[in-house]
């Protein structure tokens, strides 16, 4: 089964939900950005992905990426697939004109970054780090660090990657031990070791861009000692061409679970003297200027979610059309017919294509309220979108990842005993999507982020005030008659009552009881991220209705409707039962003696 992009879908939740028409209308910059430009660029990159990219993604799986010698070699037909990839501008879709970017919104290019995962999740992790590099540089760069480094990411010449995690320092930052000697001449040299850097060394461009954090000698102690660095594979000369290649060197890369086609190296820096690095900002705010890169990481993660849930979707389906296996339960054929008149599989299609919708509606409104953060003229609407987004980004990399492990779980179930069978292509999507919830921040660290920082910090008043957004989507809802917005509606106002007790909950306790407090964060997470969820699929049944009535489309508006409700009737409704869990059952959660486990 071949992949195809969902751009009907993707265009619906721009124009319908994430409010595209008022960025082209309110912000400049925008104003060539509308419907039918995202229409173009979509189907364009529909296109490249359906035809290029996707069909490398089984072959990545069996012959993964090896290390040889030093050096990394991907899979056949990477190297070239990579290039048409840079060819087309791709990389450049959303960064600025001035280094040779088109300056697109992030609402249309969050739609591109979900197909190239889809088509191939290991492929699309290279320009997802380069992404980060480049967002990085353009906030805390130099003006000659920019001039230098961001045209050849854009153009897809050279390659970024992130350097954090090493040994003894996964999640702990405050342990980070590599080192920067200062040079005298504005140079550090670099020594350490760092580890699970994705696209570390790979044969696909010419150089590769290390944003490296480092403890300069002589600094303070833990996070507020870390400097950031910019340490590529080959130097870079004054007039931009590449120099003697740096003491930076894969030493190995890793043998995974999934994504197997994406290198994970180890890699080793000053070995041989020092690898030269260049200081990003001001040493000790290393970071803060790294949050920048992780943030857009996190939710480029959370679009992978996403991706990975709809290419499962869309195998699994396939598959359930095509399957002759008993005959129904209804008596509705004669004999043994396709999987997909059984009840149970249509609950799990159901199940997976509604937990998509839901994420993907989510993740849209979240890149609209980036760009009215980044670009509109506004102050305070550049204010609120940006709470608004920040408060988002762990729930569309959380909440989004850890549906696509349901989803990808469910693909292999409609599958059966196929679907353990390797040469399906159901089981690699499930391999694939675990990495998901554990990298660029652990689902607990997303969570942690969302009840310290985006809920106790303000006494839950932000919090409060998206669940007064849903009250207003509730207030429509019951201005219809129909029986799916009467049943949208019961369902997203107890989910909103129950994400406004877990709200007042941690407001009340974060300070005076901690640990009752963050035993119930991921809960919290996947409560919140289920009603924003949730939310976006009721404001798509208003909107879906009303086309509907007007004889706009209806295939497409009568399954937005029937997957609106079946969302809230069987995900939504899990609302209750999470909220009783974090607000009633904290004790039990450390009720248990330590030495007992």
């Amino acid at each position: 089964m071949t992949y195809r992009a969902p751009v009907k879908d993707m265009l619906f939740n721009m124009q319908e939900l994430a409010g595209l028409q008022a960025l082209t209308e309110q912000i400049p910059a925008f104003a060539d950005f509308g419907i039918d430009t995202a229409q173009a660029v979509l189907e364009e990159c529909a296109k490249f992905n359906e035809d290029v990219v996707a069909p490398l993604n089984w072959e990545g799986d069996k012959a993964p990426s090896y290390w040889k010698d030093g050096e990394v070699f991907t899979t056949t037909g990477f190297k070239q697939a990579f290039k048409q990839f840079a060819e087309g501008g791709w990389q450049g879709l959303q960064h600025p004109a001035d280094f040779g970017g088109q300056g697109l919104p992030k609402t249309i290019g969050a739609a591109c970054g979900e197909m190239i995962n889809s088509a191939n999740l290991s492929f699309a992790l290279c320009p997802l780090l380069t992404d980060g590099a480049i967002e990085a540089l353009l906030t805390a760069g130099s003006d000659a660090q920019k001039n230098t480094f961001i045209p050849k990411l854009i153009d897809g010449s050279w390659t970024g990657t992130m350097n954090l995690t090493e040994p003894q320092a996964g999640s702990d930052l405050a342990q980070v031990r590599t080192r920067a000697e200062p040079q005298g001449d504005g140079t550090y040299k670099i020594f350490g070791t760092k580890i699970f850097i994705t696209y570390g060394e790979h044969d696909m461009a010419e150089n590769i861009v290390h944003l490296v954090l480092a403890r300069v000698v002589g600094a303070p102690e833990g996070v507020k000692g870390i400097s950031l660095f910019i340490v590529p594979k080959f130097l870079v000369n004054a007039d931009g061409s590449l120099g003697a290649r740096n003491d930076a060197h894969c030493v190995s890369i890793e043998h995974k679970m999934g994504i197997k086609a994406s290198p994970t190296c180890v890699l080793q820096f000053g070995d041989h003297g020092g690898a030269i690095g260049t200081l990003v900002g001001e040493e000790n705010r290393g970071l803060e200027y790294m949050f920048i890169m992780m943030n857009a990481a996190r939710f480029g993660v959370g679009v992978q979610g996403i991706a990975v849930a709809e290419r499962a979707y869309q195998k699994a389906a396939s598959f359930a059309r095509e399957r002759i296996q008993s005959r129904p339960v209804d008596g509705s054929l004669p004999s043994a017919g396709p999987i997909l008149h059984h009840p149970d599989v249509r609950r799990m299609l159901m199940t997976m294509r509604a937990l998509t919708e839901g994420c993907r509606a989510m993740s849209s409104v979240a890149a609209a309220a980036y760009d009215a953060a980044h670009h509109h003229a506004d102050a305070e609407i550049c204010k609120q979108s940006q709470a608004f987004y920040e408060f988002l980004v762990p729930l569309v990399k959380g909440y989004s990842t850890e549906m696509s492990l349901e989803v990808t779980d469910l693909g292999v179930q409609v599958h059966g005993g196929m679907g353990f069978i390797e040469e399906t292509g159901a089981a690699q999507h499930y391999r694939d999507a675990k990495i998901l919830t554990i990298y660029e921040g652990t689902t607990a660290i997303q969570a942690n982020d969302l009840v310290g920082r985006k809920t106790a910090r303000d006494g839950g008043a932000f919090a409060r005030s998206i669940a007064a957004m849903v009250e207003a989507t509730e207030a429509q809802l019951l201005t219809r008659d129909s029986a799916a917005a009467r049943a949208v509606q019961k369902r997203l106002t107890a989910a909103r009552l129950a994400f406004v007790d877990v709200v007042n909950f941690i407001a009340a306790n974060a300070r005076s009881n901690p640990n009752a407090t963050y035993a119930g964060s991921v809960p919290y997470l996947m409560l919140a991220g289920n009603l924003v969820a949730g939310w976006q699929l009721a404001r798509s049944l208003l909107v879906a209705e009303d086309k509907l009535a007007a004889g706009e489309d209806a295939a497409f508006m009568s399954a937005k409707i029937a997957t609106a409700r079946f969302y809230a009737e069987h995900i939504l409704s899990r609302a209750g039962g999470t909220r009783d869990a974090i607000v009633e059952g904290a004790d039990s959660v450390t009720a248990l003696a330590l030495d007992a486990f």
